[in-house]
């Protein structure tokens, strides 16, 4: 089967966002008001070598503070990184889920947290050994910058990075300052953050905490959550440098509204489907019959430690934690009682966590060119004690019942990795290599014979390779290529059918990665990034049978993704700016499999998507508005495309920023008011789902009012 780009979705996404586009203008990520000039900015994700953006053989790109922090709220990392092209950060209304993070489709399946995609935080996993992550730790209100690598150049990071997502928090500077952050909106939200940075005896210092709440846009999502942060940065001398970061997460009692059929979502975007079994009169929704929720603790802290000697580099990272998890699922009682063994409707784990990843950096010279050369090896491990019980006592629901479950279950990964990257004149050349292996235990303490327990182990090479050309001082051509991989889950491992039983017989899915891209200056104040990418995947994960609370999943064979992003930032006169990021992709099985037709399209991806922006600050800084455009064409929810999928829609959001100084105090305020025509539309989806409960409503028309005062010493 022959497959091209399908470009008539570009050209539609361009029409759906043409109000927020002046012809030919183009949006800034940074920008020096005084010259009108847009500043490159530096990376380290993919090279771990810090370069200029525009001398990196793959595609990345940088949201800065400003983006992250401007204008927003500062709760979901899905604010700032609508921005991106090739990525597609939803918004599921359910802080019990986390957000649904893919990148070039890869993660779209998650039905909760984050797979596919390597979540990092100041150099520390925010993902777990198996691939499992929570966008939810990212400490939003001390961001630096966040970099988004994408396409072959993420294989280097292992299992699970079909994309990378590094947070970078600030360091603390001179002068001292404390900042307190008030912020609400529309559905009961509300949010207080207070935070302090500076340095003393030259230690940095930075520390934040805040408290969010929501009575939630769907019925049965009310949520809180509360958030604590402490980073210190020690210069022991000019060449070394230690830094420890420690973080908090609490959510209590986090409502889960579940997610609806077509019809109930037709009739009223905000409630949820009704328990035809309820005895009460009115009937209750799935959501409020078995009280679904779930609290999480999780608690981290991390050091890094580097030492240079001259352009030589030793760097080492150890990070350890805990997370308890207990989650109240929707599953009838009749579910429960036909399998031995299951969930039982009621999520209880405690997981310790701990790893280190240490790399030595040697520069020498070779062939007239500069020679960089970093060895490492990557270890991490998670032990969780996991039990299951019944979500019912007699005819109350949602409370914890008899044991369901009772295991421990390990996960250990380990990576060493070498990259190179030579350069000279206008070439520059990387390699990387990287061996993974993943090994998993389970120790069943549910059945006296044991007869679910069981261990098995993933290993699989990565390698890398990617070359950039100048072609002039401010073309780069590259092209570039990679091998990668993605395990199964926990998750996705814990059944098998449905018969039950831990699953020992899927397979990692493995992938090809190719890539070509050109970033450019098209003049001192306008940048245009824009690649072209195919992916060949064997062995891709889907869903195989759900109900009665167990998920098994299953390998299909071969899927093709092909596509093109492009991201076009530009500064005009009058203190204008736009940004363009567009997305076109074409994800579909490339072999048929059960009742999927082959040419079915991937669930959970858009064809296309955009995001548009023309914002305008004046030349003090003091005022600041933006009229911002996404645009998403529709998705299908389930591998064989047979059900309704989710209509495409575009979205019109604005804001209003100012800022005020007045001796040592900064004032800011801001204003957002986001869907301005109020239309309805389906956020996300929940991909696979036997109910056919997939679809997430996203809000209607929707305010946010912030204030902020910092006061420097």
């Amino acid at each position: 089967m022959q497959h091209r780009f399908r470009l008539n979705t570009i050209a539609s996404l361009f029409v759906a966002g043409s109000a927020t586009l002046a012809p030919h203008v183009f949006a800034a990520e940074s920008a020096d008001l005084a010259t009108g000039q847009l500043m490159d900015t530096v990376v380290v994700s993919g090279s771990r070598i810090a370069h200029p953006s525009q001398e990196v053989p793959a595609s990345i790109d940088v949201v800065d503070s400003a983006r992250i922090q401007d204008g927003q709220i500062r709760v979901n990392a899905s604010e700032a990184l609508a921005a991106v092209p090739g990525l597609v950060v939803q918004n599921r209304q359910n802080y019990a889920q986390d957000l649904q993070i893919s990148s070039r489709g890869f993660g779209a399946r998650s039905a909760f947290g984050v797979r596919g995609v390597k979540l990092i935080s100041d150099g520390i996993p925010a993902s777990m050994p198996d691939g499992q992550g929570q966008a939810a730790t990212f400490n939003l209100d001390t961001a630096e910058r966040i970099e988004v690598l994408r396409g072959p150049f993420s294989a280097i990071y292992g299992n699970h990075s079909g994309g990378v997502i590094q947070l970078f928090s600030k360091d603390g500077q001179n002068p001292p300052s404390v900042e307190l952050n008030v912020t609400g909106g529309s559905f009961g939200t509300s949010k207080v953050d207070l935070s302090a940075q500076g340095q003393a005896g030259g230690i940095g210092y930075v520390l934040d905490g805040s408290r969010f709440r929501t009575d939630g846009f769907r019925d049965h999502s009310a949520a809180t959550r509360e958030q604590a942060f402490g980073k210190i940065t020690v210069k022991p001398n000019a060449d070394s440098k230690l830094t420890i970061v420690a973080n908090s997460l609490h959510q209590g009692n986090t409502q889960d509204p579940l997610g609806v059929t077509w019809p109930t979502f037709a009739r009223d975007p905000r409630v949820g489907d009704i328990d035809p079994k309820d005895d009460q009169n009115p009937k209750r929704s799935f959501a409020e019959r078995y009280n679904t929720r779930k609290s999480i603790d999780h608690q981290q802290i991390g050091a890094a430690y580097e030492q240079r000697f001259g352009e030589d580099r030793l760097h080492v990272m150890v990070y350890g934690g805990n997370r308890d998890v207990i989650q109240y699922q929707s599953i009838p009682q009749a579910a429960q009682t036909s399998s031995p063994k299951n969930s039982g409707g009621v999520i209880d784990f405690q997981r310790n966590f701990y790893g280190i990843d240490t790399n030595w950096l040697h520069v020498n010279q070779l062939a007239g060119g500069k020679l960089s050369t970093t060895i490492g090896i990557d270890y991490a491990r998670s032990s969780d004690d996991r039990t299951g019980y019944e979500n019912y006592i007699g005819n109350t629901f949602g409370v914890k019942g008899k044991l369901r479950r009772d295991e421990q279950d390990v996960v250990s990964s380990l990576d060493p990795y070498i990259q190179a990257e030579w350069q000279s004149g206008p070439w520059l050349l990387s390699v990387g290599l990287r061996y993974s292996k993943m090994k998993i235990s389970v120790n069943d303490h549910f059945f006296s014979n044991g007869n679910d327990s069981g261990s098995l182990e993933y290993s699989h090479t990565t390698p890398v390779l990617g070359l950039l050309y100048k072609l002039t001082p401010n073309v780069n051509v590259y092209a570039s290529a990679a091998r990668g991989f993605e395990a199964p889950t926990l998750n996705e491992l814990f059944y098998s059918g449905t018969a039950g039983g831990f699953n020992f017989n899927l397979k990692p899915a493995t992938s090809t990665n190719l890539e070509a891209g050109v970033k450019a200056r098209i003049s001192n104040n306008t940048h245009l990034n824009a690649a072209v990418f195919q992916i060949k995947t064997n062995d891709e994960l889907v869903v195989d049978s759900s109900s009665g609370g167990r998920t098994s999943y299953r390998n299909a064979g071969k899927t093709l993704r092909q596509g093109m992003e492009v991201s076009l930032d530009s500064n005009l006169p009058y203190g204008f700016t736009t940004k363009v990021a567009l997305t076109s992709l074409h994800a579909v099985y490339d072999q048929a499999f059960g009742s999927v037709r082959e040419g079915s399209r991937l669930p959970g991806v858009p064809s296309a998507n955009l995001f548009a922006e023309l914002a305008w600050k004046d030349t003090l800084d003091r005022f600041g508005a933006a009229l911002e455009s996404v645009a998403s064409k529709q998705v299908y929810a389930e591998d064989s495309n047979s059900e309704k999928p989710a209509p495409g829609y575009t979205v019109f959001n604005a804001r209003f920023n100012a800022k005020q100084n007045v001796g040592n105090w900064r004032f800011k305020e801001f204003a957002r008011l986001n869907n301005l025509f109020d239309k309805t539309y389906v956020g996300s989806v929940i991909v696979g789902d036997s109910n056919k409960r997939y679809y997430e409503a996203a809000p209607g028309r929707n305010w946010l009012l912030g204030v902020s005062a910092q006061y420097s010493f």
